[in-house]
């Protein structure tokens, strides 16, 4: 699942994954992150962490209090990449982080690391 409010970086993670042989489900509003995950259980929850309205750490951390949610690993991707966010983002239960611009190979790298075999 790909959690991302910019179109164009929407459309970019998507066609990577999927040309990577990922099946993806895109979600631009972070008001349907949690229905979204719930209705289809994803392997990889890819966060982007500043959506409009609500705070993709605050997400994060409400998907990993939910049993059903709470396995399912977190990607951070972000344009905070300030002193201490970090830590802030691992801290909410982000698996990974990654601060934006993105580039492919560390992007895919990031992802199959978080990926069971």
């Amino acid at each position: 699942m790909v959690v991302e409010d910019n179109d164009l970086n929407r459309r970019l993670f998507c066609d990577v994954l999927k040309a990577n042989g990922f099946d993806v489900d895109p979600v631009a509003d972070g008001d349907k992150v949690l229905e979204t995950a719930r209705a289809n259980i994803p392997d990889l929850i890819i966060m982007d962490i500043q959506l409009p309205g609500i705070s993709g750490v605050d997400l994060i951390a409400a998907a990993k209090r939910e049993s059903a949610l709470s396995d399912i690993p977190v990607l951070a991707v972000t344009a905070f990449a300030a002193k201490g966010d970090e830590e802030r983002i691992r801290s909410a239960g982000a698996a990974g982080y990654l601060a934006k611009p993105v580039s492919i190979m560390p992007f895919m790298s990031a992802v199959k690391e978080l990926l069971p075999d």
